[in-house]
Protein backbone atom coordinates (compact mmCIF):
# COMPACT_ATOMS: atom_id res chain seq x y z
CA UNK A 1 0.00 0.00 0.00
CA UNK A 2 1.25 3.49 -0.83
CA UNK A 3 0.70 6.64 1.19
CA UNK A 4 0.80 10.23 -0.07
CA UNK A 5 -0.75 13.56 0.78
CA UNK A 6 -3.76 13.36 3.07
CA UNK A 7 -6.99 15.08 2.03
CA UNK A 8 -6.79 18.64 3.30
CA UNK A 9 -4.08 21.19 2.62
CA UNK A 10 -2.85 19.27 -0.43
CA UNK A 11 -6.34 19.50 -1.94
CA UNK A 12 -6.49 23.23 -1.28
CA UNK A 13 -3.17 23.63 -3.09
CA UNK A 14 -4.45 21.56 -6.00
CA UNK A 15 -7.71 23.47 -6.26
CA UNK A 16 -6.09 26.63 -7.58
CA UNK A 17 -7.36 28.67 -4.62
CA UNK A 18 -5.12 31.51 -3.42
CA UNK A 19 -3.86 29.99 -0.18
CA UNK A 20 -3.49 31.82 3.13
CA UNK A 21 -1.41 30.31 5.92
CA UNK A 22 -0.23 31.85 9.17
CA UNK A 23 2.44 31.06 11.72
CA UNK A 24 2.35 30.46 15.47
CA UNK A 25 5.12 29.45 17.87
CA UNK A 26 4.88 27.00 20.77
CA UNK A 27 5.41 28.41 24.27
CA UNK A 28 8.65 28.39 26.26
CA UNK A 29 6.88 26.51 29.05
CA UNK A 30 4.09 23.99 29.54
CA UNK A 31 1.03 26.27 29.34
CA UNK A 32 -0.35 26.33 25.79
CA UNK A 33 -3.58 28.18 26.60
CA UNK A 34 -2.27 31.56 25.47
CA UNK A 35 -0.99 30.16 22.19
CA UNK A 36 -4.31 28.45 21.49
CA UNK A 37 -6.20 31.66 22.35
CA UNK A 38 -4.06 33.57 19.87
CA UNK A 39 -4.67 30.93 17.22
CA UNK A 40 -8.44 31.34 17.62
CA UNK A 41 -8.05 34.75 15.97
CA UNK A 42 -7.23 32.84 12.78
CA UNK A 43 -10.37 30.70 12.68
CA UNK A 44 -12.19 31.19 9.40
CA UNK A 45 -9.29 33.21 7.95
CA UNK A 46 -6.59 30.71 6.97
CA UNK A 47 -6.23 27.43 5.13
CA UNK A 48 -3.56 26.14 7.51
CA UNK A 49 -1.54 27.14 10.56
CA UNK A 50 2.22 26.64 10.61
CA UNK A 51 3.83 25.67 13.92
CA UNK A 52 7.52 26.49 14.28
CA UNK A 53 10.30 24.18 15.51
CA UNK A 54 12.73 25.93 17.88
CA UNK A 55 12.71 28.91 15.51
CA UNK A 56 15.94 30.94 15.37
CA UNK A 57 17.50 28.21 17.53
CA UNK A 58 15.49 29.35 20.56
CA UNK A 59 14.15 26.57 22.79
CA UNK A 60 10.39 26.05 22.79
CA UNK A 61 7.91 23.20 23.21
CA UNK A 62 7.87 20.53 20.50
CA UNK A 63 5.55 21.52 17.64
CA UNK A 64 3.94 18.06 17.60
CA UNK A 65 1.82 18.78 20.68
CA UNK A 66 0.63 22.17 19.49
CA UNK A 67 -0.21 20.84 16.01
CA UNK A 68 -2.30 18.10 17.61
CA UNK A 69 -4.16 20.57 19.83
CA UNK A 70 -4.78 22.95 16.91
CA UNK A 71 -6.08 20.00 14.91
CA UNK A 72 -8.60 19.33 17.69
CA UNK A 73 -9.77 22.94 17.21
CA UNK A 74 -10.41 22.26 13.52
CA UNK A 75 -7.25 23.75 12.03
CA UNK A 76 -5.24 22.16 9.27
CA UNK A 77 -1.63 22.39 10.48
CA UNK A 78 1.82 22.46 8.91
CA UNK A 79 4.49 21.25 11.30
CA UNK A 80 7.98 22.65 10.87
CA UNK A 81 10.70 20.02 11.21
CA UNK A 82 14.39 20.90 11.30
CA UNK A 83 17.38 18.61 10.89
CA UNK A 84 19.42 20.69 13.33
CA UNK A 85 18.11 18.95 16.46
CA UNK A 86 17.45 15.37 15.30
CA UNK A 87 19.38 12.49 13.79
CA UNK A 88 17.71 10.19 11.26
CA UNK A 89 16.28 7.96 14.00
CA UNK A 90 14.62 10.88 15.77
CA UNK A 91 13.33 12.34 12.50
CA UNK A 92 11.60 9.08 11.63
CA UNK A 93 10.21 8.67 15.15
CA UNK A 94 8.78 12.19 15.17
CA UNK A 95 7.28 11.78 11.70
CA UNK A 96 5.51 8.61 12.82
CA UNK A 97 4.33 10.32 16.01
CA UNK A 98 3.04 13.34 14.11
CA UNK A 99 1.16 11.13 11.66
CA UNK A 100 -0.40 9.12 14.51
CA UNK A 101 -1.66 12.38 16.07
CA UNK A 102 -3.26 13.55 12.82
CA UNK A 103 -0.51 15.90 11.67
CA UNK A 104 -0.09 15.31 7.94
CA UNK A 105 1.71 18.40 6.59
CA UNK A 106 5.44 18.86 7.20
CA UNK A 107 7.70 21.78 6.31
CA UNK A 108 11.17 20.26 5.93
CA UNK A 109 14.08 22.51 6.88
CA UNK A 110 17.74 22.19 7.74
CA UNK A 111 17.34 24.74 10.55
CA UNK A 112 19.19 27.84 11.76
CA UNK A 113 22.63 27.26 13.23
CA UNK A 114 22.60 27.20 17.08
CA UNK A 115 25.06 30.09 17.39
CA UNK A 116 22.30 32.53 16.47
CA UNK A 117 20.09 31.36 19.37
CA UNK A 118 20.10 31.78 23.14
CA UNK A 119 22.08 28.57 23.75
CA UNK A 120 24.95 29.07 21.29
CA UNK A 121 27.06 26.19 22.64
CA UNK A 122 24.34 23.70 21.62
CA UNK A 123 25.74 20.88 19.51
CA UNK A 124 23.98 20.76 16.12
CA UNK A 125 23.07 17.41 14.57
CA UNK A 126 22.52 17.90 10.82
CA UNK A 127 22.64 14.13 10.24
CA UNK A 128 20.42 14.81 7.22
CA UNK A 129 19.70 18.01 5.33
CA UNK A 130 16.36 19.32 4.11
CA UNK A 131 16.56 17.53 0.75
CA UNK A 132 17.35 14.23 2.46
CA UNK A 133 14.48 14.81 4.88
CA UNK A 134 12.14 15.26 1.92
CA UNK A 135 13.46 12.03 0.43
CA UNK A 136 12.91 10.29 3.77
CA UNK A 137 9.30 11.47 3.92
CA UNK A 138 8.68 10.15 0.42
CA UNK A 139 10.13 6.77 1.43
CA UNK A 140 7.89 6.63 4.49
CA UNK A 141 4.87 7.57 2.36
CA UNK A 142 5.75 4.56 0.23
CA UNK A 143 5.93 2.27 3.24
CA UNK A 144 9.64 2.00 4.05
CA UNK A 145 12.12 3.52 6.48
CA UNK A 146 15.43 5.23 5.76
CA UNK A 147 17.13 1.86 5.14
CA UNK A 148 14.29 0.65 2.90
CA UNK A 149 12.93 -1.71 5.53
CA UNK A 150 9.12 -1.97 5.42
CA UNK A 151 7.04 -0.01 7.92
CA UNK A 152 4.08 -1.64 9.62
CA UNK A 153 1.97 0.94 7.76
CA UNK A 154 2.91 3.86 5.49
CA UNK A 155 2.64 7.50 6.37
CA UNK A 156 0.46 9.95 4.48
CA UNK A 157 2.47 13.16 4.71
CA UNK A 158 2.40 16.23 2.50
CA UNK A 159 5.91 17.66 2.55
CA UNK A 160 6.84 21.24 1.79
CA UNK A 161 10.14 23.12 1.70
CA UNK A 162 11.48 26.64 2.05
CA UNK A 163 13.23 29.04 -0.31
CA UNK A 164 14.78 32.50 -0.09
CA UNK A 165 13.73 34.69 -3.05
CA UNK A 166 16.20 37.38 -1.98
CA UNK A 167 19.29 35.17 -2.11
CA UNK A 168 21.94 36.51 -4.45
CA UNK A 169 23.27 35.14 -6.65
CA UNK A 170 19.96 33.47 -7.41
CA UNK A 171 21.46 30.46 -9.18
CA UNK A 172 22.39 28.42 -6.07
CA UNK A 173 18.93 29.02 -4.59
CA UNK A 174 17.27 27.74 -7.77
CA UNK A 175 19.61 24.73 -7.76
CA UNK A 176 18.46 23.90 -4.22
CA UNK A 177 14.84 24.45 -5.21
CA UNK A 178 15.14 22.01 -8.11
CA UNK A 179 16.63 19.39 -5.75
CA UNK A 180 13.73 19.88 -3.33
CA UNK A 181 11.17 19.51 -6.11
CA UNK A 182 12.94 16.34 -7.30
CA UNK A 183 12.75 15.08 -3.70
CA UNK A 184 8.94 15.41 -3.88
CA UNK A 185 8.33 18.71 -2.11
CA UNK A 186 4.67 19.54 -2.79
CA UNK A 187 4.83 23.27 -1.98
CA UNK A 188 7.31 26.02 -1.17
CA UNK A 189 7.00 28.63 1.56
CA UNK A 190 9.44 31.52 1.23
CA UNK A 191 11.35 33.78 3.55
CA UNK A 192 9.70 37.14 4.18
CA UNK A 193 9.16 39.23 1.05
CA UNK A 194 9.60 43.01 1.21
CA UNK A 195 10.71 43.69 -2.37
CA UNK A 196 8.12 42.66 -4.95
CA UNK A 197 10.53 42.96 -7.89
CA UNK A 198 13.01 40.62 -6.21
CA UNK A 199 10.28 38.08 -5.47
CA UNK A 200 8.83 38.25 -8.97
CA UNK A 201 12.27 37.58 -10.47
CA UNK A 202 12.54 34.47 -8.30
CA UNK A 203 9.01 33.33 -9.14
CA UNK A 204 9.63 33.73 -12.87
CA UNK A 205 12.84 31.72 -12.61
CA UNK A 206 11.10 28.98 -10.58
CA UNK A 207 7.99 28.74 -12.75
CA UNK A 208 9.30 25.74 -14.69
CA UNK A 209 9.08 23.58 -11.56
CA UNK A 210 5.30 23.91 -11.42
CA UNK A 211 5.41 23.85 -7.62
CA UNK A 212 3.01 26.12 -5.67
CA UNK A 213 4.92 29.02 -4.09
CA UNK A 214 3.53 30.60 -0.92
CA UNK A 215 5.15 33.97 -0.22
CA UNK A 216 6.18 34.87 3.32
CA UNK A 217 4.79 38.16 4.64
CA UNK A 218 5.84 39.95 7.86
CA UNK A 219 3.81 43.08 8.71
CA UNK A 220 6.35 45.46 10.22
CA UNK A 221 5.59 47.15 13.55
CA UNK A 222 8.38 49.75 13.81
CA UNK A 223 11.51 51.00 12.08
CA UNK A 224 13.57 49.66 14.99
CA UNK A 225 12.00 46.26 14.49
CA UNK A 226 12.84 46.39 10.76
CA UNK A 227 16.50 47.22 11.44
CA UNK A 228 16.73 44.39 13.97
CA UNK A 229 15.43 41.88 11.42
CA UNK A 230 17.88 43.12 8.79
CA UNK A 231 20.76 42.58 11.22
CA UNK A 232 19.71 39.41 13.04
CA UNK A 233 17.41 37.25 10.92
CA UNK A 234 18.93 35.28 8.03
CA UNK A 235 17.19 35.72 4.70
CA UNK A 236 15.48 39.01 5.60
CA UNK A 237 16.31 42.13 3.57
CA UNK A 238 14.03 45.10 4.23
CA UNK A 239 14.59 47.97 1.76
CA UNK A 240 15.59 51.41 3.07
CA UNK A 241 12.42 52.85 1.53
CA UNK A 242 10.23 50.68 3.77
CA UNK A 243 12.25 51.60 6.85
CA UNK A 244 11.94 55.31 5.98
CA UNK A 245 8.17 54.94 5.67
CA UNK A 246 8.04 53.29 9.08
CA UNK A 247 10.12 56.10 10.62
CA UNK A 248 7.85 58.80 9.19
CA UNK A 249 4.56 57.08 10.06
CA UNK A 250 2.34 58.42 12.85
CA UNK A 251 0.93 54.88 13.21
CA UNK A 252 3.82 52.52 12.42
CA UNK A 253 1.77 49.33 12.85
CA UNK A 254 -0.78 50.55 10.30
CA UNK A 255 1.99 51.62 7.95
CA UNK A 256 3.53 48.17 8.27
CA UNK A 257 0.23 46.61 7.24
CA UNK A 258 -0.02 49.00 4.29
CA UNK A 259 3.46 48.00 3.14
CA UNK A 260 2.52 44.33 3.49
CA UNK A 261 -0.75 44.82 1.59
CA UNK A 262 1.05 46.65 -1.23
CA UNK A 263 3.62 43.86 -1.44
CA UNK A 264 0.89 41.22 -1.62
CA UNK A 265 -0.86 43.14 -4.42
CA UNK A 266 2.39 43.38 -6.38
CA UNK A 267 3.25 39.66 -6.13
CA UNK A 268 -0.20 38.10 -6.13
CA UNK A 269 -0.18 37.01 -9.76
CA UNK A 270 3.22 35.34 -9.29
CA UNK A 271 2.44 33.16 -6.26
CA UNK A 272 -0.19 30.68 -5.13
CA UNK A 273 -0.66 32.14 -1.67
CA UNK A 274 0.78 34.05 1.26
CA UNK A 275 2.17 32.96 4.61
CA UNK A 276 1.72 35.53 7.39
CA UNK A 277 4.44 35.65 10.06
CA UNK A 278 3.35 38.28 12.59
CA UNK A 279 5.44 40.10 15.15
CA UNK A 280 3.67 39.84 18.50
CA UNK A 281 0.59 37.82 17.59
CA UNK A 282 -2.26 37.80 15.08
CA UNK A 283 -4.31 40.71 16.43
CA UNK A 284 -4.04 42.57 13.10
CA UNK A 285 -4.12 39.60 10.71
CA UNK A 286 -7.83 39.92 9.94
CA UNK A 287 -7.39 43.60 9.17
CA UNK A 288 -4.45 42.88 6.86
CA UNK A 289 -6.44 40.26 4.96
CA UNK A 290 -9.35 42.71 4.67
CA UNK A 291 -6.97 45.29 3.20
CA UNK A 292 -5.95 42.69 0.60
CA UNK A 293 -9.48 41.46 -0.13
CA UNK A 294 -8.60 38.04 1.28
CA UNK A 295 -10.89 37.96 4.33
Amino acid sequence: MTGGCKMGFADVLGSGKFVVTAEVSPPRGTDISGTLAGARLLQGLVDAVNVTDNQRSMMRMSPIVLCHKLGEMGFETIMHMTCRDRNRLALQSDLLAAHALGVHNILAMSGDYPTMGDMPSTKPVFDLDSVQLLQLIEKMNNGSDFKDKPLDSPTSLCAGAVANPGARPLGPQLFKLNKKVSAKARFIQTQAVFDAAVFNEFADAARHTGIPIIAGIIPLRSAQNARFMNEKIPGVNIPDEAISRMEAATDPALEGMKIAAETIADIRTNCQGIHIMPIGGHGNTRRLLEMCGLD
